[in-house]
């Protein structure tokens, strides 16, 4: 396993994001608020984090949600994943809906999301007449029945 070094500013008093486990892909991140935020069914709002980094060239951060919060409140994040780009250099957001039933809160400090890091790769674009075929072909979106 290959480590990248990023420098972040944390103004939220949050401890910095982690991994839960040495098997961990992703770093829980924490939300940085002032009052308690209530997100009604089907209610989505961006919380903020506190957080502001300085990523290496070709690399990104992917914003996902975090699989107890949304079994156990239904909350999830949207634009997923959301991608943190190399130059950004603002404060960290999530974008949070509920889909549950019920209004669910969250308070400052509370795991809301976890964010991966990975490397990215710029390409190439060639405009060509055709492209090769594959058995596959065309099928889309559930053409193999499965």
């Amino acid at each position: 396993m290959s480590n990248v070094q990023i420098n972040i500013i944390n103004l939220s008093g949050n401890p910095l994001p982690e991994y839960a486990t040495a098997g961990s892909a992703g770093m829980d991140v924490r939300a940085f608020l002032t009052d308690s935020v209530i997100l009604q069914p089907l209610e989505r709002k961006l919380i903020p984090t506190g957080l502001y980094i300085e990523l290496p060239e070709n690399y990104e951060v992917q914003i996902r949600p975090r699989s107890g919060l949304a079994v156990k409140q239904g909350l999830t994040c949207l634009n997923t994943p959301g991608t943190i780009d190399s130059d950004y250099r603002g404060e960290i957001k999530v974008l949070l809906i509920n889909f549950s039933n019920e209004p669910q809160e969250i308070k400052n400090g509370d795991r809301i999301a976890q964010m991966v890091v990975a490397a990215t790769t710029h390409a190439v674009l060639i405009e060509v007449n055709e492209i090769n075929q594959t058995e596959r072909g065309a099928g889309g979106f559930g053409h193999t029945g499965k």
